[in-house]
């Protein structure tokens, strides 16, 4: 019989083992659990306890960046030329915020007066993020309510500002997005300028709100250093200001002017064409300085190398006379080879200083063969060509001045007037700069001295000497070159009444892709004045000028105009410089002496007028009258100096052939009608009182020739100089 209990006890033992042997698993996996639990609880509490606290922190704290603030630049005079601002950039994330897009859009279009489209484009579009506006000015930003735009972020933005806009563009130099300069002065003293960031660490709350605590550390940041330059906002703006009406009336592609004080290498005024405004640039290629960065070959502007390296090496004298080859002189070369030089203005015999006065290229050659290569090349480095001047400006270039080894046959007569050799403006500037302080040259600077956030100098720049270029001697006789061409020779257009100035004019084809271009030129006028004692030197270049294309016709007026602006601005330099009439009636120096006007005399009365004044005497060409004199009638100098008298030497004229008359001071209807009268064609540059004629006064032309007159407003008495 079956029993019902034994079969139940047979199948309930077996099961009791089986659960007994899973109780068992599940403890011990229960067991490695709690081991590894425990394992990874000892490797994040303590082996890796230092990671997950940075971990912790990130949640909990959050490192805010205290930023430096940019330091301010100033002109020599203290007027703030680049500060800094808080302004206000509004952003947003079109997924938070497109269903509102055109609520905010029109709530930005009312403030801002911009298109309503131009934000809903921006609102709609599948960008995470956008930006709305930037750099608004803090009181507009007010005015919209960001609380109450969805998704709408409002941000504080850093701005730099520079409050002229244009003025001193390249100079000054601008920054990138992370406020870094890149160019120009802000370039340059980048790391003087920006500072040191600092920081704050907050901790956020349970809704992750940032908030400040004095158990978290901070480090406050420290402002980058002012700098004043030694530029004087008054020059610069007078600089720039002539050169925009140079360039429009002469239609040339660009220009610069340099202004500098040759005693010191201070630039006082460094302007560019075009300009570019700091504030909206519109393309980085105005951003680009000419004065350091571009090489030109300087054409006649040279010649104050190769005459100083004449009278230093005592090959001439000024009043050496030289066959100038009636305008056109043949070389020979190696291989039967001919080359002819030029002058613009041809003439028979004249003196070394008529040859700088009426800028001949074949006289310089001919000097050049006399100077000989070595001691020309020497004489044109210690002027600084071929390197740099070291100005505290990014991108400036040495230029070229071959070695005599690599010199080919033409070579040493083409250096000689300006070819062959490749220059900076600025190191045409410090060359003249060196003749005007008695032969020394000076290191050009344009930082005067950095300041820190608390006012105190970090530096101060001083007057660097680098070398003397040639002795003192020699250079009051280039001076006095540079002087003629003023008075009687291509530079006449800036003749002042109230100051003498001495310069040169210069102009040279442009040399492009391996050749000149046919009709571009480059064109200059560089001087300084008073030439007795000179303060300020200043080079006028333009390229490519369509009208007038030399730099007596393109670069001399503008030159002109602003050293008249700068000599009749009451206040802005220090001397007051007397005319004529007020210093013969308050005259208690008996030393000197006002100069007779002794045009239309004949020479024998001439030098006895000037000897009974007490002038010695040196004439120059032959004729029966006196044609000009230099010292000009009227100027004061020193008794025994020498008044050098300029004689008419009458050429016959062939058929066909006009004599230009005289048209200086004449107005310009006057003048057209004598120019007409003499079957001449007439271009008129400028408006008023003719200064400047080109062909001048008794040249011969072919009928229907055309005579440019320069023209300019009757200029100042008054006068005040540095």
């Amino acid at each position: 019989m079956w029993n019902f209990f034994h079969k139940k006890n047979e199948v309930i033992v077996p099961e009791l083992k089986d659960y007994t042997h899973r109780l068992l698993w599940v403890k011990v996996i229960f067991i490695f659990v709690f081991i590894g639990a425990a394992v990874r609880l000892v490797q994040i509490q303590i082996l890796d306890a230092s990671k997950y606290q940075d971990i912790a922190k990130k949640q909990y704290e959050v490192r805010v960046p205290l930023h430096a603030q940019r330091g301010n630049i100033y002109d020599r005079n203290g007027n703030l030329l680049v500060s800094n601002s808080q302004f206000v950039s509004f952003s947003a994330n079109p997924k938070f915020s497109g269903q509102y897009a055109r609520k905010i859009a029109e709530r930005f279009s009312k403030i801002t007066g911009k298109p309503i489209k131009e934000y809903l484009e921006k609102l709609q579009s599948s960008k995470r993020y956008v930006v709305l506006e930037k750099a608004m000015r803090p009181d507009e930003a007010e005015k919209i309510p960001v609380d109450s735009l969805v998704g709408v972020v409002k941000s504080n933005e850093p701005v730099r500002l520079y409050h002229y806009n244009e003025r001193l563009g390249q100079v000054l130099g601008t920054i990138n997005a992370e406020y870094v300069g890149v160019s120009g002065i802000e370039q340059q003293f980048d790391k003087e300028l920006r500072g040191v960031d600092g920081y704050v660490v907050l901790q956020k709350d349970g809704k992750n709100r940032a908030r400040p605590s004095t158990d978290y550390p901070r480090e406050d940041p420290v402002n980058g250093n002012s700098l004043e330059l030694t530029i004087d906002l008054t020059y610069q703006s007078i600089a720039e200001e002539e050169l925009k009406r140079g360039i429009q009336r002469t239609q040339a592609e660009a220009g610069l002017v340099v202004i500098l004080q040759p005693q010191t290498g201070e630039i006082l005024a460094l302007a560019n064409y075009p300009p570019v405004n700091l504030n909206e640039i519109k393309s980085v290629d105005l951003l680009r300085n000419r004065v350091v960065s571009d090489m030109y070959e300087p054409g006649s502007v040279f010649k104050i190398v190769t005459a100083s390296a004449a009278l230093q090496n005592n090959v001439t004298t000024l009043d050496k006379k030289f066959y100038a080859e009636n305008g056109s002189y043949k070389v020979q070369l190696a291989g039967n080879k001919m080359r002819t030089i030029s002058d613009t203005h041809p003439m028979k015999d004249i003196t070394f200083m008529e040859a700088m006065a009426y800028s001949s290229n074949i006289v310089m050659a001919k000097v050049s063969n006399l100077i000989g290569p070595e001691n020309l090349y020497n004489e044109a480095r210690n002027f600084g060509f071929g390197m740099t001047t070291g100005i505290e400006l990014p991108a400036e270039i040495n230029g070229q001045l071959k070695k005599p080894v690599e010199w080919s046959g033409t070579t040493l007569n083409t250096i000689a007037y300006g070819y062959e050799v490749g220059v900076t403006p600025l190191q045409i500037a410090a060359a003249y700069a060196a003749i005007a302080n008695d032969g020394m040259l000076m290191k050009p600077y344009i930082v005067k001295r950095e300041i820190d956030p608390l006012g105190n100098e970090v530096f101060v720049h001083e007057p660097t000497k680098i070398r003397r270029v040639t002795s003192r001697e020699t250079a009051q006789q280039v001076k006095t070159m540079l002087e003629s061409v003023v008075e009687f020779g291509t530079g006449g257009v800036v003749k002042l009444p109230t100051v003498t100035i001495a310069g040169k004019t210069g102009t040279s084809r442009k040399y492009v892709d391996g050749k000149y271009e046919s009709g571009s030129y480059n064109a200059s006028f560089v001087g300084f004045f008073p030439a007795e004692k000179p303060e300020l030197v200043c080079l006028v270049m333009t390229e490519k000028p369509k009208v007038g294309y030399t730099g007596a016709v393109a670069s001399a007026p503008i030159f002109k105009a602003i050293t008249e602006r700068i000599i009749n601005n009451n206040g802005l330099i220090a001397k007051t410089v007397t005319t004529p009439l007020q210093e013969t009636t308050n005259k208690e120096d008996k030393s000197i002496e006002v100069v007779p006007d002794i045009c239309g005399r004949t020479v024998n009365d001439a030098v006895r007028i000037l000897q009974q004044h007490g002038f010695q005497t040196k004439i120059y060409g032959k004729g029966d009258e006196v044609m000009r004199q230099y010292p000009a009638a009227e100027s004061i100098v020193e008794r025994g100096t020498y008044i050098n008298i300029m004689m008419d030497e009458e050429t016959p004229l062939l058929a066909g052939m006009q004599k230009v008359p005289d048209v200086h001071g004449m107005s310009v209807r006057r003048a057209s009608n004598n120019l007409a009268a003499n079957h001449l064609g007439v271009t008129i540059i400028g408006s008023g009182v003719v200064v400047n004629q080109f062909p001048g006064s008794g040249t011969a032309v072919k009928v229907g020739a055309r005579v440019t007159i320069m023209c300019e407003p009757k200029a100042l008495t008054a006068a005040q100089l540095y």
